[in-house]
């Protein structure tokens, strides 16, 4: 085929096309804080943490540099360490696990649910049995709710309840999805989120926030965000980060978020519409009742025998990207391979990262451009 014959690539996420929608509103706000020049701690990050306490529901709101440091600020908040142990999924980026690992305590990892991709139970009563015998505190665990959508927040609640331990949503992939009418940020002691770039509600570089009712962990998290400042940044009462988000991106921030639920309606449709045209030839991801999704990522699992690959080398060459979420599960990455999972394996996990794959997901992705990536699924498949 001639290099000019070749088909046009299709974007995975297309931010240049919210950045077309947005442009002059951006660029007005980005000024603003170039002539103010209060660069940290400028009034748009006031003005943010109150806007996304309203869109949330949560009373708090303690916005900072990422979404790693949103649950590691929450987990040193509450004095998590040295022979602690914290409950996560396995199948998730590796951040979750990170935080707990950076505090000294320990991840214990569990499986998840392969309909839902989210934290299994089952296998959270027995990770915390497991731990229990290798002599560690059970502390907290740390649902993700993962690709856009919630977890089971109410199933976990009951276990979290009955063993003591307190609850720290990792809802960076999905904060703007709500669980039986709730939205993400008001479940559990603490929620963190990510603003990454590519995330459904991006900034243009780092962000994170942390969402709580709990007005001593919101106190402490602000300081904790400030070098664990006291009364002024030159009194440290404790040890802390350098958390904070800058007023940038707080500036952009806020303008994406007046039309985040028009984009995650759009989003919707663009999962809908894969559902029709893939629903007979993958398994394409369920929404467990009286949960919601924005579809940070759009995930399929290809037939037994699919050599994936194989699969993403001839849509490649329709000009169609995939990318894999995970192609590891925690547990089997160099870094967290001696952690601990749970009793009877982490099998869910280990098979979901043998054959996931993810398609082009955005708010900008219209039908024609849509048909072309699922012919090529179906091609690829030949189907």
């Amino acid at each position: 085929m001639n290099q000019h014959l070749r088909p046009e690539p299709v974007p995975f996420i297309d931010i240049a096309a919210q950045r077309r929608r947005l442009g002059p509103a951006i660029d007005e706000a980005v000024t603003r804080v170039l002539t103010h020049c209060q660069f940290i701690n400028g009034p748009e990050v006031t003005a943010l943490e109150a806007a996304l306490a309203e869109y949330s529901g949560a009373k708090y709101v303690v916005t900072c540099a990422s979404g790693t440091d949103a649950l590691l600020m929450v987990l040193m908040a509450k004095g998590v360490g040295r022979g602690d142990a914290v409950f996560c999924p396995s199948f998730t980026f590796c951040a979750t696990g990170e935080a707990v690992a950076l505090t000294g305590a320990v991840p214990v990892f569990v499986d998840v649910d392969e309909a839902t991709f989210n934290m299994d139970v089952d296998s959270l009563k027995r990770g915390i049995a497991t731990a229990r015998k290798r002599g560690l505190a059970p502390k907290a665990v740390m649902p993700v709710d993962l690709f856009g959508q919630s977890a089971d927040h109410d199933a976990i609640a009951a276990v979290a309840e009955a063993e003591g331990l307190f609850v720290l949503d990792d809802a960076a992939q999905a904060f703007g999805a709500s669980y039986k009418g709730r939205r993400l940020g008001t479940l559990g002691l603490a929620t963190a989120t990510s603003f990454f770039p590519a995330k459904p509600l991006g900034c243009y570089g780092d962000g994170g926030a942390i969402f709580t009712d709990d007005a001593a962990l919101a106190e402490t998290l602000r300081s904790i965000r400030v070098h664990g400042q006291g009364s002024d940044k030159y009194d440290n009462v404790r040890l802390g980060l350098t958390g904070r988000l800058d007023t940038m991106q707080a500036a952009i921030l806020l303008e994406k978020l007046k039309i985040f639920d028009d984009e995650i309606a759009a989003r919707n449709l663009v999962a809908e519409r894969y559902a029709r045209g893939l629903g007979n030839v993958v398994s394409v991801p369920r929404l467990a009742s009286g949960c919601t999704s924005i579809w940070a990522q759009y995930t399929i699992r290809l037939p037994a025998g699919c050599d994936r690959d194989g699969f993403a080398a001839a849509l490649k060459a329709q000009g169609v990207p995939t990318a894999i979420y995970y192609p590891k599960s925690m547990h089997q990455q160099t870094a967290y391979r001696d952690f601990p999972v749970a009793d009877g394996g982490l099998p869910a996990c280990e098979r979901l990262s043998d054959d996931v794959i993810s398609l082009p997901m955005h708010a900008y992705l219209d039908e024609p451009t849509q048909e072309r990536i699922i012919r090529a699924v179906r091609g690829a498949l030949g189907a």
